[in-house]
C-alpha cells in the first residue's frame, strides 16, 4: 500500500458534495446563478422570501427548458417567530371559455399537450409577487434586477439548456423553425458556456419593475394585452377578463406527523398530499428495523407509492370546484386499511385506489377512473435566513418544448391545462371555467419536535413526490444528513402514466439506480417487480435547506443535476 496516498479507506460512504453549514443564510437551487441572486439579496439585508423570489426569477431565465415566468409556482413559507406555515396557490386557472364542449367542438378528444389551447392564465408572476408583498421586505425592482442584468448582458448557457434529452435546444431546433419568437432568442444553437441574451424578457421585467402596481401591470396592463393578442392570433381561449379576474390564493397547507417530524404540503390541487398518504401508510410499519437498501424496505416503499398514487389519480382536484375526501385520505384508520393491502412477498400490478367516500380500503373496479399524465419540467429553490424565515418554491411550466415564445414578452405560456379531462362528468379534474388543473408541483416544508426544520423539493413530474418521499424517509426514519439523503440511491415507479405518447401506465415497472446493488434488485424481480435499471445519478434532483435547533443553517443540492446534464444545481451557506 502506498505511503503517499491521502486516503486508503473506501469512499463509498462519503458524499460527492460536502456539508454546507453556516449561521447567516442558506440557499439551494437548480443553478449557481439563481443561488447567487438569492445570496446577494440576503447579504443586502433581505429575508429568505426575498431571496427565493430573486432565485426563481433567475431560474426562469437560465433554465427555460424547465420553467419560465409564463408558468406556475406553488410556494410554502414559514415566517420567522411563527409556528404557522402558509401555502401560496401559484397554479394557473382555466379560461372562461375552457369547457369540455368547447374542446369537443374543435374536434378534440383531449386537451392538447402543446401550444395555445392548453394555455391558461399564467400564475408564476402572481405567486412570486404575492410572496414578496406579503412576506418579503424588498421591492420588486431590487429583487428582479439580477435577472434583468443577466437577460440584457447575457447568461452563460448550461449543458442542460442545450443538450437535455427531449427538452434541450438541440432537440427543439426543428420545432423552433415554426416558432419565430422562440427561434429569435434561442437559435442558432448556442455553444455551452456562451452568453445568451433575452432582450424581450428584459424589457418585460423593466416594465414590471417600474410599475406602481406590478401585479396590475402584468394581469391588467400591457403584459396581459400582449398575452391575449397572442392567444387570439392562434385561436386560443384566453380573454383579457381571464387575466384581470385572476387572483393568487394564500391557503392553509395540509400536513401529517411522521416520527418526530410534521411535513407540510400544498393542497389537493397538487400531488403534495400523495407524499403524506404514503407516509401515513408507512407509519403502520416499523421502518427502523429495515435496512434502507434492503429488498424488504424497497418492496414496501414501492407498494406504498402505488397505493398513494392510485388515490392521487382518483380523488385529487381543485378543492374550490370539486369535493375531495381530504380528511379520510389523510386519516390513520384509512391508512391502516390501505397498508393491509400490501403483500410483503409479492408485487401487485393493479392500480388500486381506496374507497375514500365510504372509508374503505379498496374502490370497486367499475368506479375507478382511467388515469392520464400530469406533466413534466420543473425547478426548485429553497432559502432560510438567520431569523428563521423559510421558503420552499417550486416554479414550473411554460417550458420551451411545449409552447412558442411570445415575441414581445420573451416567454411562452404554460400548457398545464393538458392535465385536465373532458370527461366523465364526475371526474375531479374535468376542465371548467376558472378551475385550476391538478399539478405535480410540490414544494415541501417540515418541522421537527415542534420546531421549524427544513424546506426541500425537486423537479421530476410524477417522480417529484416519489423522490421527495425517499428523501424525508432517509432523513427522519434513518437519520441521514441533508447531503447524505440527497445523494443516497433512489427509485421511481412507472405504475402511473408517463408524459409522452402513448401515455400508458406501465404496471409494476420500477426504475431503480443500480447503486442499490444486485442482491436487492434481483430479489425485487423475484417478487414480481418489472425492473428497469436506471443509470446511476438519474433518480432524484433534490435540493434542501435546514434550520438546526441551535440556529446553524445548512444547505444541500443534488449532483444528479449536472451528472444527468439537466441543470447546474448549486447550494451555498455561510
Amino acid at each position: 500500500m502506498s505511503t503517499r496516498a491521502y486516503r486508503t479507506a473506501s469512499t463509498d460512504a462519503t458524499t460527492f458534495y460536502p456539508r454546507l453549514v453556516g449561521t447567516h443564510g442558506a440557499v439551494a437551487g437548480n443553478s449557481y446563478l439563481s443561488v447567487n441572486a438569492g445570496v446577494d439579496v440576503l447579504k443586502a439585508g433581505g429575508n429568505a422570501i426575498d431571496a427565493a423570489v430573486a432565485g426563481c426569477f433567475v431560474e426562469g431565465l437560465v433554465n427555460p427548458q424547465m420553467h419560465t415566468i409564463g408558468g406556475e409556482c406553488p410556494i410554502l413559507i414559514r415566517a420567522a417567530a411563527s409556528d404557522r406555515v402558509f401555502a401560496i396557490n401559484g397554479n394557473m386557472a382555466a379560461p372562461a371559455r375552457a369547457t369540455p364542449e368547447e374542446f369537443r367542438r374543435r374536434g378534440l378528444e383531449h386537451v392538447p399537450d402543446e401550444d395555445i389551447l392548453a394555455a391558461g392564465v399564467p400564475a408564476a408572476f402572481g405567486a412570486l409577487a404575492t410572496a414578496l408583498e406579503r412576506f418579503g421586505t424588498m421591492p420588486l425592482r431590487e429583487i428582479i434586477a439580477p435577472t434583468i442584468e443577466l437577460a440584457k448582458r447575457g447568461f452563460p448557457v448550461s449543458q442542460g439548456l442545450v443538450r437535455q434529452e427531449r427538452y434541450g435546444l438541440k432537440d427543439l431546433q426543428e420545432k423552433f423553425a415554426a416558432w419565430p419568437g422562440s427561434s429569435r432568442i434561442y437559435m442558432p444553437l448556442p455553444e455551452i458556456g456562451s452568453l445568451l441574451k433575452n432582450e424581450p424578457l428584459a424589457r418585460t421585467y423593466d416594465y414590471l419593475a417600474n410599475a406602481k402596481d406590478p401585479q396590475a401591470a402584468f394581469y391588467r396592463g400591457d403584459v396581459a394585452g400582449e398575452i391575449v393578442k397572442f392567444s387570439k392570433e392562434r385561436d386560443g381561449l384566453l380573454e383579457i377578463s381571464d387575466l384581470s379576474e385572476y387572483q393568487t390564493k394564500i391557503e392553509e397547507p395540509v400536513s401529517l406527523e411522521f416520527g418526530e417530524a410534521t411535513i407540510f404540503k400544498c393542497g389537493f390541487w397538487s400531488q403534495g398530499p400523495a407524499m403524506l398518504q404514503a407516509l401515513a401508510i408507512l407509519r403502520c410499519f416499523d421502518l427502523k428495523k429495515l435496512n434502507p437498501g434492503s429488498a424488504d424496505y424497497l418492496h414496501l416503499l414501492i407498494e406504498t407509492i402505488k397505493l398513494a398514487f392510485a388515490d392521487r389519480e382518483q380523488y385529487y382536484g381543485d378543492p374550490s370546484k370539486v369535493l375531495v375526501p381530504r380528511d379520510v385520505l389523510l386519516s390513520a384508520p384509512y391508512a391502516d386499511s390501505r397498508a393491509k393491502l400490501i403483500d410483503i412477498g409479492k408485487a401487485n400490478s393493479e392500480l388500486r385506489p381506496g374507497d375514500a367516500w365510504r372509508n374503505a380500503a379498496l374502490l370497486p373496479a367499475e368506479e375507478r377512473f382511467t388515469p392520464q399524465p400530469w406533466g413534466p419540467g420543473t425547478v426548485h429553490v429553497d432559502a432560510i435566513d438567520a431569523k428563521g424565515n423559510m421558503a420552499s418554491f417550486t416554479p414550473s411550466g411554460a417550458w420551451l418544448k411545449s409552447a412558442p415564445v411570445i415575441e414581445a414578452l420573451g416567454f411562452p405560456l404554460s400548457t398545464r391545462m393538458m392535465t385536465f379531462y373532458l370527461g366523465p362528468e364526475n371526474h375531479p379534474n374535468v376542465v371548467a371555467p376558472g378551475k385550476r388543473p391538478r399539478t405535480t408541483l410540490t414544494p415541501s416544508l417540515a418541522f421537527r419536535r415542534g420546531r421549524p426544520w427544513m424546506s426541500f423539493g425537486t423537479m421530476g413530474g410524477d417522480q417529484q413526490e416519489q423522490w421527495s418521499l425517499q428523501f424525508i424517509l432517509y432523513r427522519e426514519a434513518f437519520g441521514m444528513t441533508i447531503q447524505e439523503a440527497i445523494e443516497a440511491p433512489k427509485l421511481s415507479s412507472d405504475h402511473f402514466p408517463g408524459f409522452f405518447a402513448p401515455h400508458d401506465r406501465s404496471p409494476g415497472q420500477v426504475r431503480i439506480e443500480a447503486r442499490f446493488g444486485a442482491k436487492a434488485i434481483d430479489e425485487l424481480r423475484r417478487r414480481g417487480h418489472d425492473i428497469e435499471l436506471a443509470p446511476d445519478w438519474t433518480e432524484g434532483f433534490i435540493s434542501a435547506a435546514e434550520l438546526h435547533p441551535d440556529g446553524r443553517l445548512e444547505a444541500g443540492c443534488d449532483p444528479r443535476g449536472s451528472k444527468s446534464g439537466i441543470f447546474p444545481s448549486f447550494a451555498y451557506c455561510w
